[in-house]
């Protein structure tokens, strides 16, 4: 009895751990971030360079020791609150490619809407890494370089176009954003197996660890977990072994008609219309980026990124909307230098619609 009470009481102390303290140091809802000589640098002006001597003996580096249970406790426990945190949420992103990215990041502006991304490869990014067939700058049509500068990405300006030296200073960039917003939470290795529908409406998703799901037919059994949300955001990109993957499924329960498949590619009949079609595709389920050629039988558009980031921008208001909270679609949104691109991208919309 003495062992059951000690275990008990264990787990309770877990728990509340889990919402409280952490194992060892200080509780988890108070982060602390020693910034406080840059923070003062850059108030007064002055810049941090690498000629400023660090503050410890580069030839004797000796590290604070630590227990490896504590590494072990530290990684477990805010995951799993993270994930009691997350299994009922705003908006859940599958996919973290460039739309993906760019919808949670305009999404995370807002402090009061939670936002979870589920990634089913370890590296998020999608196919931003480079710029295309392994080339490493990236091409962005105006007026999309807006975002650019909203970022603080720099680019070589051209006449109709902007070139970003290296495709991966978009993505990493976007990226250290957007995480440290306290409203967002990246579930990397985490595939998307399915989605919640409940009568018409789309109420989440069903998640799976991504090598569990590559693995179904190897092993015994292993069911799914769930994520319920309000809205969510299909990104999954246009068709391959990982692609398209919640359109797919809309149409083989019958929530859709047709999925035409994605045209050849057309740059500039491509990127319009992937803006344009960005849309609630279905109750509780918005379509963006090249997910939305396969659902529209759009062209694809080849190696040029700035239809991904306005239909992100998008697909992130068309979300606040079906939140009930201020958006550039229903003009009570104000802030963002790309404003005046999701408006004109929902003028063309309705357009199309009414057509």
């Amino acid at each position: 009895m003495a062992t059951m009470a000690s275990n008990l009481a264990s787990k309770a102390s877990f728990l509340d751990s889990t919402h409280k303290t952490s194992f060892n140091g200080l509780p988890i809802t108070r982060p602390v971030r020693h910034h406080h000589a840059v923070k003062s640098a850059r108030q007064k002006g002055l810049s941090i360079s690498m000629s400023a001597s660090p503050p410890y003996d580069l030839k004797s580096i000796s590290f604070a020791p630590i227990k490896e249970s504590i590494v072990s406790r530290e990684m477990t426990r805010r995951y799993m609150t993270d994930m009691i945190s997350y299994a009922d949420t705003d908006v859940v992103i599958v996919g973290a490619g460039s739309a993906g990215l760019s919808c949670a990041y305009e999404l995370s502006k807002n402090p009061s809407v939670r936002v979870a991304i589920i990634e089913q490869s370890v590296s998020p990014g999608g196919g931003a890494w480079l710029g295309g067939q392994l080339f490493s700058a990236m091409v962005v049509r105006k007026p999309a370089h807006l975002f650019l500068d909203e970022l603080g990405v720099e680019y070589d300006e051209q006449d109709n176009y902007v070139v970003i030296k290296h495709a991966a200073l978009f993505t990493s960039t976007i990226m250290s954003k957007l995480l440290a917003r306290p409203n967002v939470k990246l579930f990397n290795a985490v595939a998307a197996e399915d989605l919640i529908v409940k009568g018409d409406r789309v109420g989440g998703v069903v998640t799976n660890w991504a090598l569990v799901s590559m693995n179904h037919d190897t092993q015994s059994c292993m069911d799914p977990n769930v994520m319920e949300a309000k809205v969510v955001v299909s990104s999954c990109g246009h068709d391959g072994p990982f692609g398209a993957t919640g359109v797919k499924r809309l149409k083989s329960i019958g929530m859709i008609d047709s999925m035409p498949g994605m045209k050849a590619l057309d740059m500039n009949e491509a990127e319009d219309s992937i803006v344009r079609l960005t849309r609630e595709i279905v109750p509780g389920m918005i379509v963006t980026g090249m997910e939305v050629a396969e659902i529209d039988g759009a062209p694809r558009m080849g190696p040029t990124f700035g239809a991904m980031m306005i239909s992100g921008q998008k697909a992130a208001h068309l979300a606040l909307r079906s939140l009930g909270q201020p958006n550039a679609l229903d003009r009570t949104y104000v802030g963002g230098m790309n404003q005046e691109l999701i408006l004109a991208a929902a003028d063309d919309a309705a357009e199309t619609v009414d057509a």
